[in-house]
């Protein structure tokens, strides 16, 4: 049996948590934070924006001392008990499950603005066959793929925050007698339109346009020089990212109102068909689609990695830690494109409702799996003594304060889901999940987690 390859660099790394964190969550995702919140949205993708940075660097200072395969299922079970390795490392596996059935509802509701007449679940069944065919290659191939994907969405990012400016600066009007200019966050109701109660609620789909970005961790058993790949690679993701959201929802909104974005399709899209330039929205429509095929290839990538990780640990089924020659753990990449034919199915029953469920049960899983990141960090910096911290190569900053406020607003978070009618659901998934889960640890994870540590001790 092979093992897993270290071939990933640090812009492979980067690029793949870019991939992961800039997908559905901005491209389609933004318009129903955007009716939630208004312009005070921007302000909602700030604070999620610092709450990530504070996991990332959490993440980065267990990932550093300890690089491994599956690393915060790992850093939960040594730190906070091997059930709560067992939740986190499942948990994330659901969170990258849920998340893929978004971004590949997404492709489908994005193709539909070529081909109207063509049931989405057509699409859905072709990207899950091309992605989980891509994964069966060479990780390095993979890492290279989703490099140039990433890059080819932060550019077209890039570009429509410059164009935007230049609409905005130079008052080109929107089709429609739209105006555009930055009176546009203040002219509509307000910059909080519904009050401080649209920011709060729009925090559940701000947070799951974050998701994702924690998979940096799961690359330390593939990196090649993870002392030196992971911390700059942790620095730069949040900070790219959080630019990056900021700076679209600034332009988004200043050149067109934010209450004519309906929701209806990417609102990068709906600006430019706005505008009156088809040809425009034509090519912005090609970017959002490798964006999410891009979101798609690293949602795979992570939950195989994970799955791979915790049958290394007895987590899971053994057979989940077979690899080919090339070192890709394929039964992974079968079981995950199974769970993802369950989109085409969703997308076949229930097309207009899947979005907003799936979205919103994905938030619960990813924001459980930040709260155990930051639970692990903290556990494990109490336990180590005052000259093994100062060892640390990758300090989390603000300690102990940062990550205590990140903990509580992880916490806020899952209430907003409880709170909110049509996130509510979110919750009760979540419960039953970690209910689930749990029964599954006593009855089966517990007496494998013992065997396989044993047999790893036997054969040191």
């Amino acid at each position: 049996m092979e093992n897993l390859q270290r071939n990933l660099g640090a812009r492979h790394i980067r690029f793949l948590a870019i991939g992961s964190a800039i997908g559905t969550g901005l491209f389609y995702g933004s318009a129903s934070a955007i009716q939630l919140a208004g312009p005070a949205v921007i302000l909602a993708y700030i604070m999620g924006g610092a709450a990530v940075y504070m996991v990332m660097r959490a993440l980065g200072e267990m990932a550093v001392r300890n690089p491994v395969s599956a690393s915060f299922g790992r850093y939960a079970a040594d730190y906070l008990g091997p059930l709560a390795g067992f939740l986190t490392g499942w948990t994330y596996i659901l969170e990258m499950i849920i998340v893929g059935l978004a971004d590949v509802t997404a492709f489908g509701i994005y193709m539909a603005f070529w081909f109207p007449h063509v049931p989405q679940w057509i699409w859905v069944l072709a990207i899950v066959v091309l992605i989980c065919a891509l994964n069966l290659c060479n990780v390095r191939f993979f890492g290279e793929l989703e490099f140039w994907l990433a890059l080819a969405k932060i550019l077209a990012i890039g570009a429509m925050i410059v164009g935007g400016a230049a609409i905005i600066f130079l008052g080109i009007g929107m089709k429609g007698d739209q105006a555009s200019g930055f009176a546009n966050l203040w002219s509509h109701g307000g910059f909080f339109p519904h009050g401080s109660a649209g920011l709060i609620a729009s925090l559940a789909v701000v947070m799951f346009a974050y998701g994702g970005v924690e998979i940096i961790g799961i690359t330390g058993g593939e990196a090649k020089d993870p002392e030196v790949v992971l911390p700059k690679a942790i620095n730069a993701v949040p900070a790219r990212i959080l630019l990056f959201y900021v700076l679209t929802m600034v332009v988004l909104m200043a050149v067109f109102p934010w209450s004519a974005i309906d929701g209806k399709g990417s609102p990068f899209v709906q600006i430019f068909t706005g505008l009156g330039i088809k040809s425009a929205a034509t090519v912005l429509n090609i970017v959002v689609i490798s964006a999410a095929v891009s979101a798609i290839n690293s949602d795979i990538f992570g939950a195989c990695r994970m799955m791979y990780g915790m049958a290394k640990q007895g987590h899971a089924p053994r057979v989940f830690a077979r690899t080919s020659r090339a070192g890709v753990p394929w039964v992974t990449v079968l079981v995950m494109a199974g769970a993802l034919l369950g989109g085409v199915v969703l997308n076949y029953l229930i097309p207009d409702q899947i979005f907003v469920i799936i979205a919103s049960i994905a938030t619960f899983a990813t924001v459980w799996v930040w709260l155990m990141i930051l639970l692990s960090q903290f556990r494990m910096r109490t336990c180590l003594s005052a000259e093994e911290v100062r060892a640390l190569k990758f300090k989390v900053p603000l300690w102990p304060v940062g990550p205590a406020v990140a903990i509580a607003f992880m916490l806020f978070v899952i209430g907003i889901l409880g709170y909110e009618q049509d996130t509510r659901i979110a919750l009760y998934v979540g419960a039953a999940w970690i209910a689930l889960v749990s029964a599954g640890w006593f009855l089966f994870g517990k007496r494998n987690s013992v065997e396989s540590f044993a047999e790893e001790a036997g054969t040191m």
